[in-house]
């Protein structure tokens, strides 16, 4: 059908429908497949035929949505198929690295590949819409929901945002963003895709789930906004405005950032949709008195479509009678809905998602997908004694802790419609890897709680064994949503017991590989210190214990690296690599001076920098050589180095590019990511890694916001992570 057809088709339905009906396009309702909110919904079933409801979200399983769907083409008044949405943010059935993890990839081609099988694999079961991809750059790790989303760089999170449009939504052969990605949203493998939460979400008071947000524009534009930007671009669906106010205006009612400068200034035609019941949550905020305030506050700042507050159907009729707001700004937002419709295919054939079975071998495929990412996702955040990988003659092994034989928790938040049955643990994953080791495992103690009465058992089994995996960490729901934390050390007993673990193995001269798993970088200077290796494995999916597994006995050699700054100290909260220097930035040179920006009680230094991440190989890089080291506007830098593999494994380095503007308009932080490239290289092997950067990279938001390209001098820094120390420097001139 042409474009013309289409359009005439969303006109002509809007010729016929009544107030109710048009209401009922605005409105979406939850069903209970799963809970993400306070409150539920009844009674949908008449209100599908009514066509008081035109969306749902939380339905899964393609016999469910058919049904639902039947309700609304065969048995309404205008046959308006329904929109089915759900959380599907790292996977459906079978599950990928949690957010963070997956960004410690830095492989935009995996983030979408990713995003591309979670895709297949929904609509297959008739999922319509995904409310994903996750763009909140978060900076403080007591938030919870800093799981989802790409970390505390907005390069990072522009990268994230194309890469996961793109797979969730498709892409033309030849890679075409915007416009084109969108129509062809029409096949039934693909889903609409939902970039949320719009916008500084992350930077919520304290790291506290749906706390205000109060932010300098500038942090606003110049962290925040880049990711959304980038959704658009490549021509994402929808967006979803965050719970949270900014500066004291909702964003589901902020006129200026939703109408103003994602509608007008980004050209944004898409489908605005709400969070959950955040329109009826206005009254909460105290910019509404009652609810009919509050649909007429998000109508007018161009939300479309109300999630489970039922604030549109039930109060947008007493708005209009108020004059609050007029019938135009119903109809706009209806034509958007419908658009999004016809562009999904669902006029057509409402029935498509849920009526492809998958051909043979596609789950294999999918799982063997998943355990690749997971085992790249891992970081190795410290290593010693060359503990790793294991021996392969390794005859008994101590597997303890409470997540060493915990399939359910490898899921992490959000796991959609994945069973934990069909999880991997890493005690699982460790006896299909080491067949001939003697496995001895013990819980110990609980993930939570005061019980220690499995404290002498496993303490027992380090004298056994040859070597101890501890599987320690959060449960999966402590991070997420509604899962903010205040104290990020071990939960429970944990800290006690894998101390005791630690000493009893110390004393008996065997070595301890901790796991640690969480949804955020988690505050363990003791662990740390104590530990033989620390491994970061965040929840790495339906293949967690197989891929850790991978890495531990040296199968695949760790290469994930921090996308996020790991704190030593929660007082250092929040802490991120690109920060501005002030007046008297720290001087770690003379560690007495007092009148710098410091502590007096601990370091200044992060616990592990941005990027930070070991490999079984010894990775030296050398000869920075930068081309030119004078440009102009319109020119190019290529930046070369020599990367050489000392080590006597293959191994893949991630290699990062910073620049610094000393002197500028504005004040510049210290350090701020432009490109990165992933190598691998055999043992002895030494390669020229060459990094391509444009000269309109190096502008910034000026004094009033808008782009600056500015003349003067910059550093150039390259090197393995966002340690200064540890970086390669040179510098160039930009000129008129």
């Amino acid at each position: 059908m042409s474009g013309s057809q289409r359009m005439s088709r969303v006109e002509g339905l809007l010729g016929q429908m009544t107030l109710e009906e048009k209401l009922g396009q605005l409105t979406m309702s939850a069903e209970t497949a799963a809970v993400t909110g306070p409150v539920s919904a009844s009674g949908i079933g008449e209100d599908i035929r009514r066509g008081a409801v035109g969306n749902l979200l939380n339905l899964y399983g393609a016999e469910r949505v058919r049904e639902r769907q039947r309700l609304a083409v065969e048995q309404s008044r205008l046959r308006i198929p329904l929109l089915v949405g759900l959380d599907i943010l790292h996977g459906y059935r079978t599950l990928f690295p949690v957010g963070l993890a997956e960004a410690c990839l830095f492989d935009p081609q995996a983030w979408e590949q990713t995003a591309r099988e979670a895709a297949r694999e929904a609509a297959h079961d008739g999922v319509a819409l995904t409310f994903a991809p996750m763009l909140d750059v978060a900076r403080d790790p007591r938030w919870g929901r800093i799981v989802e989303g790409p970390g505390e760089d907005p390069l990072v999170g522009v990268r994230m945002a194309r890469a996961k449009v793109r797979g969730f939504q498709g892409a033309d052969p030849a890679g075409t963003a915007g416009r084109a990605a969108v129509d062809r949203l029409a096949a039934v493998d693909r889903l609409a895709a939902v970039a949320k939460h719009y916008c500084a979400y992350g930077a919520v008071t304290a790291g506290r789930e749906y706390a205000s947000v109060d932010l300098s524009e500038r942090t606003v534009h110049e962290v925040h906004l880049p990711a959304f930007a980038a959704a658009v671009d490549a021509g994402v669906a929808a967006i979803m405005p965050a719970f949270i106010d900014l500066a004291g205006v909702p964003m589901t009612a902020h006129v200026a950032m939703l109408r103003g400068w994602l509608r007008g200034r980004l050209g944004f035609d898409g489908v605005i949709i709400s969070d959950y019941n955040s329109i009826g949550e206005l009254v909460q905020h105290g910019v509404a008195s009652d609810l009919a305030e509050a649909a007429a506050l998000a109508l007018r700042a161009g939300v479309d479509i109300d999630m489970m507050s039922n604030a549109y159907r039930r109060a947008l009729p007493v708005a209009l009678e108020r004059g609050l707001v007029d019938l135009a700004l119903v109809d706009e937002a209806v034509r958007r809905v419908l658009r999004l419709k016809e562009r999904l295919g669902l006029f057509d054939n409402p029935y498509g998602r849920g009526g492809v079975t998958e051909e043979p071998g596609e789950r294999a495929q999918r799982r063997a997908l998943a355990r690749r990412v997971a085992a790249r996702a891992l970081v190795l955040l410290t290593h010693r004694n060359d503990v790793l990988p294991l021996p392969a003659q390794t005859r008994c092994l101590g597997v303890l802790g409470p997540l060493a034989d915990a399939a359910e928790q490898m899921r992490g938040s959000w796991w959609a419609a994945a069973a934990e049955e069909e999880c991997v643990s890493v005690l699982a994953g460790l006896r299909t890897a080491l067949p001939a080791t003697r496995l001895l495992h013990a819980r110990g103690v609980p993930i939570e709680g005061a019980d220690d009465a499995g404290f002498a058992a496993a303490l027992e089994v380090c004298d056994s064994a040859e070597a101890i995996v501890l599987c320690v960490g959060e449960a999966a729901l402590m991070s997420g949503e509604a899962a903010s934390r205040a104290q990020l050390d071990l939960p429970g007993e944990q800290r006690r017991f894998a101390q005791a673990v630690l000493e009893r193995a110390a004393a008996l001269g065997k070595p301890v590989i901790a796991v640690l798993f969480s949804g955020r970088p988690l505050v363990v200077p003791w662990l740390v210190e104590g530990a033989d290796a620390l491994l970061a494995a965040w929840f790495p999916g339906s293949e967690a214990g197989n891929a850790i597994a991978d890495v531990l006995v040296g199968r695949v050699s760790p290469s994930g690296r921090t996308a996020i700054t790991w704190a030593r100290d929660v007082g250092q909260l929040p802490i991120f690599y690109a920060q501005r220097p002030g007046g008297r930035p720290p001087d770690p040179d003379h560690p007495d001076n007092r009148y710098c920006s410091r502590y007096l009680d601990v370091p200044v230094q992060p616990q592990f920098p941005f990027g930070h991440g070991l490999s079984y190989g010894r990775f030296v890089l050398s000869d920075l050589r930068i081309s030119p080291v004078v440009l102009q506007p319109a020119d190019s830098l290529e930046v070369k180095v020599t990367l050489s593999n000392q080590g006597t494994h293959a191994a893949e380095e991630t290699v990062f590019l910073f620049i610094h503007d000393r002197v500028a308009s504005v004040a510049r932080p210290t350090l701020e990511l432009k490109e990165w490239a992933k190598v691998e290289l055999r043992p002895g092997e030494s390669r020229t890694v060459v990094l391509q950067l444009r000269a309109e990279a190096l502008s910034f938001p000026g004094p009033d916001l808008q782009p600056v390209l500015e003349p003067g001098e910059f550093e150039i820094l390259v090197g393995p992570c966002a340690d200064r120390t540890r970086l390669l420097a040179g510098r160039v001139r930009l000129t008129e």
